[in-house]
């Protein structure tokens, strides 16, 4: 079943009153959730993968809110302090859920911006979020392995999913299962076989981006609807 999909509502909103920036609402009719997507650090909201994962999510009946922070809405190279974004984060939580207030809330993102949600929800700053998507958590530096970036995790309250490529240079496998197994129940990993942190994959690997990205769709629509009523 494929749900009707609308053009993007464009938004405004504040961070900390120092702060506007821009989202955009994709509403399929009949949404079961609303997934409040954070881009990742070197590109903003209407990056091809962010478009194109929100139409996929919203042909699944998963309605996103996309949103933009600060130094990216500004067109600065840097991202913004830990706070800033984090305070966006929140920010744009709370306008999806006067956008659509009957839905049952998700929040994740893109890299960076899926760890700045995990790092809102470790600060218990998402009441009302279900659970966390994350579409490759950085776990480290390209090629420079560590775990100090999930530390916080252990915080968070929520459920949360994982979806990692093999090819991932910024989550060595090795390393991310065992934190996931240590935070039990609260973690679910799909892995996405050939897949880079881009979730590009190999012409040789028998699989086209855009089947990546349906899969990945069809991934967080049997988990948020696992999730909903949580």
């Amino acid at each position: 079943m494929s749900f009707p999909v609308y053009p993007n509502r464009e938004l405004r909103f504040s961070v900390l009153d120092t702060h506007e920036v821009s989202a955009l609402l994709l509403l399929p009719a009949k949404a079961t959730c609303l997934l409040v997507l954070a881009h990742g650090a070197g590109a903003g909201m209407q990056h091809s993968f962010m478009e194109a994962m929100a139409r996929a999510l919203a042909g699944n009946g998963i309605a996103t809110l996309r949103y933009q922070f600060p130094y990216m809405e500004q067109h600065r190279r840097i991202p913004d302090a830990p706070k800033v974004l984090t305070a966006t984060v929140t920010a744009a939580v709370k306008v999806a859920a006067k956008s659509a207030p009957k839905l049952p809330l998700f929040a994740g993102g893109k890299s960076m911006g899926g760890r700045m949600t995990s790092q809102a929800a470790a600060e218990q700053l998402l009441p009302d979020v279900r659970g966390l998507i994350f579409f490759g958590f950085p776990l480290h530096p390209p090629k420079r392995p560590s775990v100090k970036r999930a530390d916080h995790l252990k915080l968070v309250s929520q459920p949360m999913l994982f979806l990692q490529g093999t090819r991932d240079d910024l989550a060595d496998l090795s390393l991310l299962r065992p934190i996931c197994d240590e935070l039990g129940s609260k973690a679910t990993v799909h892995i996405i076989e050939g897949a880079d942190h881009s979730f590009h994959v190999l012409k040789r690997s028998g699989t086209t981006d855009a089947e990546v990205l349906a899969a990945l769709a069809l991934t967080v629509k049997d988990w948020t609807a696992s999730h909903s009523n949580s």
